[in-house]
């Protein structure tokens, strides 16, 4: 089983835990954490692009001029796509770019995840990750005393607003709590922190 050290929010080592090895010690599956990568960008992707086409812009009622005996193209409309101010063809309408993936790709995406996280050893365990108050200041001290890196996502056992509160002023800092963990968001992580009881959490539901 992988081995982490516990830090308090002081910095310091205070002791060790093991990892599941149901959960932090599978094989990585590229192929699940591609598919779940591709799912959270597009389900993200707003997809409000909109432009008219030729059937939807104003004026072009009628024939500009007639058929034959001009010595120009034939057109029959000047709200054409090839006229200034003309339709657009194949016009992007609004749409839903997203996409589900069934649970055990998703379970497998997440476990993945964690476990290459393990094997960069970059999960650092929490005793106790509280906040007695909303301080940024505090708070960048803790991470810095952990090495966090540029890009820690932080994870609780539930929602701790002071927690919350503390760190989304501190660029690059992502917060959520156990239950809702997304493989997108931790492979985009520098480090892992989880508090203990999240820990504890995580392997009860994922094992």
């Amino acid at each position: 089983m992988p081995t982490v050290k516990v830090y308090n929010m002081a910095g310091e080592v205070v002791g060790e835990v093991e990892l599941s090895a149901a959960v932090f010690g599978v094989e990585p599956n590229e192929a699940a954490l591609h598919a779940s990568v591709r799912s959270h960008l597009a389900n993200v992707r707003q997809g409000t692009q909109s432009a008219l086409t030729r059937a939807e812009v104003s004026g072009g009622g009628i024939k500009p001029y007639r058929q034959k005996g001009t010595g120009r193209a034939r057109q029959g409309s000047i709200r054409a796509p090839h006229y200034t101010h003309g339709g657009i063809a194949f016009a992007p309408k609004p749409r839903d770019y997203g996409f589900s993936l069934n649970k055990k790709v998703r379970r497998l995406a997440l476990k993945s995840a964690l476990s290459q996280k393990a094997v960069d050893e970059a999960i650092i365990v929490v005793d106790g990750l509280e906040m007695n108050e909303t301080k940024t200041k505090t708070f960048k001290t803790f991470l810095n005393a952990v090495g966090a890196g540029k890009k820690p996502l932080v994870v609780t056992p539930a929602v701790n607003e002071n927690v919350v509160r503390s760190a989304r002023n501190i660029p690059g800092v992502r917060t959520t709590i156990a239950t809702i963990l997304s493989a997108y968001d931790i492979l985009n992580a520098d480090t892992f922190i989880v508090d203990k009881a999240a820990l504890q959490k995580i392997e009860e539901v994922y094992a």
